[in-house]
């Protein structure tokens, strides 16, 4: 649209990011650690470690493993209890001035609801995410996201007590991701963020052990990039309106704009923050400099364009249509 200057802001359907590039759940802490490096109030948005409702000491040490294009880890859920977290983490939150989703997780229905309840009312939250990558115990430990019932029993209980959105997190190795993701919007999630981490694990051939203290951890960075972007466009196809949130493996904004394309309306920066504090910021102004070369507003105009089916031949090559 000729005359007009391109913006960053993106609508999640009432729930106002000034860019689209927040920061991933369990990537940030408090911010405080990032004094010197960047300046955090410029980021789209910042997810929380997930908080549970009582202290998780966690797993023991080692927790992270490098892996040839990611990270493979596990911290088993380790924070200090929501009632630290409301006095303590998220007054620092709330200060750097960005919209906060506060990622929720348990071990049972009951956890979700008790701490989503804790958090009604308080200053500085925009919404809360379900991280339903979390061992259900009443399963066997199975996560939560894995079948549609228990996601469902989850979200819907968290949304009918809420008066905060509420996201739900998904992994996309799950069978039924597109049905879990359709049946959690009609419990009530206002949006759905995809992907979570992936299973995965490593052994040292020298010693025959698991990298990790835990054995099993979570697989993220570029690796499940292609995985993350499968997801939010099966999803996004699926239920359209529904607010998606991408995440897995964004490092630079070419990894974002991707995600916009499949269907994502907002993305998260997670893994690359670690190397990079600054990812977040670079993201999202590579997206403005691409909405600028594509005559485009806003990342809204990016979302679900991607050309799906045969492209048209033109002198005996195949090859994508207009630019």
């Amino acid at each position: 649209m000729a005359g007009v200057r391109p913006t960053l802001g993106v609508d999640l359907n009432g729930v106002r990011l000034p860019t689209p590039a927040m920061v991933a759940s369990g990537c940030f802490g408090t911010g405080r650690e990032l004094a010197g490096l960047v300046d955090p109030g410029k980021f789209g948005g910042v997810v929380s470690q997930t908080v549970t409702l009582k202290p998780v000491k966690g797993v023991a040490t080692s927790r992270m493993a490098e892996t040839p294009s990611g990270l493979l880890w596990t911290t088993g859920l380790q924070n200090p209890g929501v009632e630290v977290f409301l006095g303590s983490v998220l007054p620092g939150l709330a200060e750097v001035g960005i919209p906060v989703f506060v990622s929720v997780g348990g071990t049972s229905v009951e956890e979700f609801v008790r701490v989503t309840a804790l958090l009604q009312g308080k200053r500085g939250i925009a919404a809360v995410e379900a991280n339903l990558s979390c061992p259900d115990l009443e399963r066997g430990g199975l996560p939560f996201s894995s079948e549609l019932k228990p996601a469902v029993e989850v979200v819907g209980a968290m949304s009918r007590l809420s008066m905060l959105p509420v996201f739900a997190k998904l992994t996309a190795d799950t069978p039924e991701l597109v049905e879990i993701a359709d049946a959690c919007s009609r419990a009530g999630a206002h949006g759905i963020t995809l992907s979570g981490p992936l299973q995965g694990m490593s052994i040292d051939t020298r010693t025959f052990r698991p990298r990790l203290a835990a054995g099993t951890g979570w697989l993220s960075g570029p690796a499940i990039h292609p995985v993350a972007v499968a997801a939010v466009f099966r999803v996004a196809r699926a239920i359209p309106t529904v607010p998606l949130i991408g995440v897995g493996g964004v490092q630079e904004a070419e990894d974002a704009i991707e995600l916009l394309l499949a269907g994502a309306w907002a993305v998260q920066v997670g893994t690359a923050m670690f190397a990079n504090p600054q990812a977040p910021l670079e993201v999202a102004q590579g997206i403005l400099r691409y909405l600028k070369d594509k005559g485009l507003v806003a990342p809204g105009d990016l979302r679900g364009r991607v050309r799906v089916g045969v492209p048209e031949r033109r002198g005996g090559t195949a090859g994508p249509e207009g630019g």
